[in-house]
């Protein structure tokens, strides 16, 4: 339990001491940032019909060199007109459906009207200006697939696939417990001695943010009776407990001992990396606890790189990391390289990145201005400009 695991290591514990959630069905304008637990198919080819896709001169291609009649108007909505005759098109609108035998919409720019009130061709591009039916989806086709994390885009193409109702993944319940008698509300101005809480609210947010339904139990004061009592009650509420603080070795980080005291089975108690170190993972027959760090870039950091995909794994996400390889625009160095260490970045408009100034795991302030995470191997002291690190967006 002691033993001071690698981060890919703790990870796979993490990953693969997940359960699936289970599913519901919800209107699909409720759908957003849910995860999808069977494919939407859509019901109509899309686009439904042949569809102008300019303002225009609906004809056939074959007649452009003639002077044509205009045998009508077409507007988006219409119902479907009959073939025009020889030598004769239709003036269209943008959505208007191109009657059979037109092969082309010409634009109204290309269009010369005669005195005569025929039109007469003058464009140099042949270019057709139809969207064809079904040429951006299929009827009976997959247009999202099982396990995607629903954005608002995807919202219009359920729309357009006539999917109203829809089946997702429930998100999982989690709890977020705060420890130590130096904390306060944040409604509260702090004492000599105290800081304001703001793990909680944090990790409350990245929650949210990450498909969780949390809830904040308040926080626990350094009295074991007073901690198992709060964490048994989260256990016994949630699929997911994390407790902040108290997880360390000072005298009053009782935190581990707690959880066995639950029934929580401890599968790691440290990490190799920074920050984050004393980090603790541990299951119970009700839900999956972890002990976080108290100082919130350690707790904001081991959520994004632990908590989240859990959570991805527990709704049956298809979503990764969004992790990428970029250069480094200037130099970077650590006194210490036995762990793997996160340290936050911006991204530069070029696409090389900068290390932010950063005073440790208590200086939260680094990272609202950050882009990003990089990654620097165990064993690595310095980076020089111009060197392939690995960042993940935050």
């Amino acid at each position: 339990m002691g033993e001071m695991l690698k981060f890919e290591e703790a990870l796979r514990i993490v990953t693969d001491s997940a359960f699936i959630t289970g599913t519901g069905e919800i209107d699909f304008t409720s759908a957003c940032g849910r995860v999808l637990s069977e494919d939407i198919v859509s019901d109509i080819d899309i686009p439904p019909f042949n569809r102008s896709a300019v303002d225009g001169y609906a004809c056939r291609k074959d007649e452009l060199t003639s002077d044509l009649e205009v045998a009508g108007v077409i507007a988006a909505g219409m119902e479907p007109l009959p073939p025009p005759g020889r030598n004769q098109c239709f003036k269209i609108m943008t959505g208007g459906v191109v009657p059979e035998e037109c092969d082309m919409v010409f634009m109204v720019e290309d269009a010369e009207v005669l005195s005569s009130g025929k039109v007469r061709f003058r464009g140099f591009s042949l270019k057709n200006n139809i969207s064809l039916k079904g040429e951006d989806i299929k009827a009976g086709s997959t247009v999202l697939p099982a396990g995607r994390n629903i954005e608002p885009q995807d919202i219009a193409v359920m729309a357009s696939a006539g999917c109203t109702r829809v089946k997702v993944r429930e998100k999982p319940l989690l709890a977020v417990i705060s420890s130590g008698d130096e904390l306060v509300e944040p409604s509260e101005k702090p004492a000599p001695g105290q800081i304001r809480d703001s793990n909680s609210y944090q990790l409350v947010a990245q929650a949210l943010r990450a498909g969780a339904s949390p809830r904040f139990y308040g926080i626990a004061r350094d009295n074991e009776n007073e901690t198992f009592e709060l964490l048994s009650r989260a256990i016994s509420e949630n699929d997911i407990v994390i407790i902040t603080g108290g997880v360390s070795v000072g005298d009053y980080d009782f935190v581990p001992s707690v959880m066995e005291k639950a029934g929580v089975t401890i599968l790691f108690s440290s990490i190799a990396v920074q920050p984050g170190k004393p980090t603790t993972f541990g299951l119970h027959p009700e839900a999956l606890i972890f002990g976080l760090p108290g100082n919130p870039v350690s707790s904001f950091i081991q959520f994004e790189v632990l908590v989240r995909p859990l959570i991805d794994v527990m709704t049956g996400s298809n979503r990764r990391p969004a992790e990428m390889t970029m250069r480094m625009g200037g130099d970077y160095s650590r006194r210490s390289a036995d762990r793997m260490g996160w340290h936050p970045v911006i991204i530069e408009p070029e696409g090389y990145i900068l290390p932010l100034e950063y005073h440790g795991s208590a200086h939260i302030s680094s990272l609202t201005g950050a882009d990003g995470i990089m990654r620097i191997p165990e064993g690595v002291y310095r980076l020089e400009k111009g060197a392939i690190v690995h960042v993940r967006r935050i």
